[in-house]
């Protein structure tokens, strides 16, 4: 998968994370999405450590989107804890 289309799908998969985790978020819908091109970064290394498999192959994979959705939505969490006790 190219470049361009990991940064898309990441930004999609901060979106929707975004979306399945309700809550204010400390830095806004351009930060979530950041979030989310880490997250499908998360989402793959995880998937491949814990299961085996290589899930950023193809754009077009729900193994992809999964992890990519998922490790975003993990990230998200992390990142409203951390920011959520400094104020």
């Amino acid at each position: 998968m190219g470049i361009i289309a990991f940064l898309i799908l990441g930004l999609i998969a901060g979106a929707v994370a975004k979306a399945l985790v309700p809550g204010a978020d400390p830095g806004g819908i351009v930060v979530t999405m950041l979030i989310g091109v880490v997250g499908a970064l998360l989402g793959g290394w995880l998937g491949g450590l814990l299961f085996g498999v290589d899930p950023v192959q193809e754009f077009f994979s729900i193994s992809t989107w999964l992890a990519a959705i998922i490790g975003s939505a993990i990230l998200l969490l992390i990142y409203r804890a951390l920011a959520g006790s400094r104020t």
